[in-house]
């Protein structure tokens, strides 16, 4: 449409321009170009078609009903609940309504969609802090010592949670689906492994303790934020003397026999043909012991009390309070899918199959929201629940939705049965599941072996989410990832090349015994990005790798140079066609200066200048040999090297401030004069055509820095330095053509040769540049 009104509004050439877009914009709208966008936004168009029944329904139908009753119903329905601060059947709803928008969006197949402990235990942080118990107590109908008692109005406080969880669902699913909209699923890329395992390790101490209170079946405050890990275990043992026993006990047992089954289960999982629903079995028994000795009544144990039967109607979010809860509603939406997201690509490489990560945020954005506005929380999925429905033969989505069934049946028929369980059973369930994420504490070990940086992220996370809590601990833990990052290219690694014997190769000086550096030049390679934060650094590399401060040596060189001129204008030096000699020591060879003939000889114009006190600056220059030893008076520091090439291949980028840098580095090297002139030090650069071209653009290159001073490697820039100093290779050849080809391989265009190398240069010429640019000779 835009493209129609826009040919309205134009003429001349740009109307041909405008019908060229309108016939490119029309060849895509092809047939089957609608089919194909409804395709991608609705993945089981894709494999539904092509589903084979007889190889895929019976692993779909045992992997369902293994899944549904193993973990979906009792685990994640009900006991992941408990985290969140609302009732158990709302639990059943999270595990039931977005595997049906899943099974419908999302690209993995094998992705077993319902809640997580990890995101049921920051949502619960919220919803506990927004709608504590102190805010719900109102005055009895008894006194004590004349003063009325405060009873807790349950029903009102559980409205106001339930309404908090199910907004802040909505609001996750709203930020899934913008960001998937939107194409930055890249987000998760921040979220290292390291970073994600100490996140998630601290989280399953969270859950731990906030399941203690369960357990023990003692009163505890709601803390959220900083430190409230210490304080719910502070409150803890303030009221240990306050145990009930009878739950305390069923815990214990719980943990014993669920960990101990898993344990077998694991251990012969190929000769079972499904794993034994050890969950299941304790659930019922507990269930029926509870209903038989009324353990709520004569005990005062803690039950699950009221699962109603059937759906509650669906309602709208209050948007009301999204300001509420936006930032923690981000976080917990980034590492639900981070979590989702990793797992699908585990089982997608397994089964060479692709995951779309934007379409995956699509996914789960609308299953939030759809769960929400049905009294759920937030989904994501967990790897042993995915495992579990891989490993018994799901090989689709419609594993899950047999096991959303299974959630149905519950929800429907037999939710009252369960009403009798004590807590404490469920919250020893979830502990019992917690031991995968408690062994990735074997990592810190590994990782310190390894990597001592991702060592240092996973610890200091971990720290951060058990002092600062979940949300404010991973923001913590990502500001110190990038910090590392940061750091790291800060300091960035640097080395002194050398030359492996009969090679072209040039690696670390330190890395190998039998390497040679040529003598008088140095090779310098930086191996990160040159920024503003690191480019002082890789100076001080430099001066610290080449031996001495450029700037520093030629200033005492001008220094000199002045000197040399008032012992040239007091008569004390003199100006000889080949070098310089101090007066009275005519036909004494001085090794300060380059003379090689007779001094006697007559007298060049270069001597009747200085006779008449004007002085060639240029002649001076030339004359003074500084490696040799100098007149009285005349010190300057000693360099043994003639060129440096610095190997910047491995930068990936730079900015305006470290181009700036790095061309002062360059000319400080050539000591270039704004007269064009330069002393003995030559600079070469070795840089990739990214950052060739990102220098063009920042105004590089000019008459004193030019682009003959870059080779395409360097191996090049060494010829160029040999043929340029007169040496030869070691084995005694010419080097000529092989500078020339060492030219001819990065700018063929602006090569100049004299004729008594022509043919050698012609060769070169093809032999170097096939497929480049058409040559031109000057």
């Amino acid at each position: 449409i835009f493209l129609t009104s826009l040919r309205i509004t134009v003429t001349g050439k740009c109307l041909h321009h405008v019908d060229v877009l309108l016939a490119l914009y029309r060849s895509t709208l092809t047939p089957k170009l609608p089919l194909i966008i409804i395709k991608k936004f609705f993945p089981i168009l894709q494999w539904l078609p092509i589903y084979q029944l007889r190889q895929w329904l019976p692993g779909d139908i045992v992997s369902g009903i293994t899944t549904g009753m193993v973990l979906h119903i009792f685990l994640a329905g009900l006991a992941y609940s408990l985290l969140v601060g609302v009732g158990p059947v709302y639990g059943l709803y999270a595990a039931f309504f977005p595997i049906l928008i899943y099974f419908i969006l999302g690209t993995s197949r094998h992705l077993s969609v319902g809640p997580f402990p990890v995101t049921c235990l920051m949502q619960g942080a919220v919803v506990l802090s927004l709608a504590p118990d102190e805010l719900f107590m109102h005055p009895g109908n008894t006194t004590v010592n004349g003063t009325a008692t405060l009873v807790l109005n349950v029903t009102q406080r559980d409205a106001y949670r339930l309404s908090i969880a199910t907004t802040m669902t909505v609001l996750i699913g709203l930020f899934q689906f913008g960001m998937g909209v939107a194409q930055v699923g890249f987000l998760v890329r921040y979220l290292s492994d390291p970073l994600v395992g100490g996140f998630t390790t601290a989280a399953a101490f969270h859950v731990v303790v906030s399941q203690l209170k369960l357990i023990f079946n003692v009163p505890t405050g709601n803390y959220n934020g900083i430190l409230s890990f210490f304080y719910t275990i502070g409150d803890i043992f303030k009221n240990i003397k306050q145990t009930n026993m009878v739950d305390l006990i069923a815990a214990v047992l719980t943990i014993i026999v669920v960990m101990g089954v898993k344990e077998f289960n694991a251990k012969f999982q190929h000769k079972l043909p499904v794993p034994i629903p050890v969950e299941v079995i304790v659930t019922i028994i507990d269930s029926g012991v509870s209903y038989a000795m009324d353990l709520s009544t004569n005990y005062g144990a803690g039950i699950v009390r009221t699962i109603p039967r059937g759906f509650i109607p669906p309602r709208p979010p209050d948007v009301s309070l999204f300001s509420s809860f936006g930032g923690p509603s981000f976080s917990t939406g980034v590492v639900s899918y981070a979590i989702a997201i990793s797992v699908a690509k585990v089982y997608a490489a397994k089964h060479d199959l692709t995951v779309d990560g934007n379409q995956e945020l699509i996914a789960f954005g609308i299953s939030n929201i759809f769960c929400g506005c049905f009294s759920g929380f937030v989904a994501t999925t967990a790897l042993s629940r995915t495992a579990i429905q891989e490993s018994t033969g799901g090989k689709t989505q419609v594993a899950s939705i047999i096991s959303a069934l299974m959630v149905l049946i519950v929800i429907v028929a037999l939710g009252p049965l369960l009403q009798p369980l004590q807590k404490s059973v469920l919250g020893a369930i979830v502990v019992s599941n917690l031991k995968g994420m408690f062994m990735q504490v074997h990592d810190v070990p590994i990782l310190w072996r390894k990597n001592k940086t991702d060592c240092l992220i996973w610890v200091f996370t971990f720290i951060a989410c058990i002092f600062l809590g979940l949300d404010v601990g991973l923001l913590t833990g990502v500001v110190i990832e990038l910090a590392t990052v940061v750091i790291r290219t800060q300091f960035p690694s640097c080395a002194t090349l050398g030359n492996i014997p009969t090679t072209e190769i040039y690696k670390n000086m330190k890395d190998y015994k039998n390497i040679t550096e040529f003598p008088g030049t140095k090779i310098f390679k930086c191996t990160a990005p040159i920024y503003f934060a690191n480019i002082e650094f890789l100076k001080d590399q430099i001066k610290s790798k080449v031996g001495f401060d450029a700037v520093q040596v030629f200033k005492k060189r001008n220094k000199a140079l002045k000197k040399i001129h008032r012992l040239l204008k007091n008569g004390k030096l003199k100006i000889t066609e080949n070098g310089l000699v101090p007066v009275g020591t005519l036909g004494v060879e001085n090794e300060a200066f380059e003379s090689e003939q007779d001094p006697k000889q007559v007298e060049t114009k270069s001597q009747k200048g200085a006779a008449n006190g004007t002085i060639s600056a240029k002649d001076v220059e030339m004359q003074v040999d500084w490696s040799s030893s100098l007149p009285d008076g005349v010190t300057v520091p000693k360099v043994d090297i003639h060129s440096f090439v610095m190997d910047f291949t491995a930068v990936s980028f730079l900015d305006v401030m470290a181009a700036k840098s790095l061309k002062l580095v360059t000319l400080t090297f050539t000591n270039r004069r704004p007269d064009g002139r330069h002393q003995n030090i030559s600079s070469t650069l070795h840089i990739t055509d990214e950052i060739i071209l990102k220098m063009e653009s920042m105004g590089f290159f000019d008459e004193m820095v030019h682009r003959g001073m870059l080779f395409l490697t360097v191996h090049d820039a060494i010829l160029y330095i040999k043929m340029e100093t007169g040496s030869e290779t070691a084995d005694g050849s010419d080097t000529f053509a092989e500078k020339v080809g060492s030219i001819i391989q990065y700018n063929c265009t602006s090569v100049v040769t004299s004729t008594v190398k022509k043919v050698i240069f012609k060769l070169k010429m093809i032999k170097m540049c096939t497929e480049q640019q058409t040559i031109h000779e000057t």
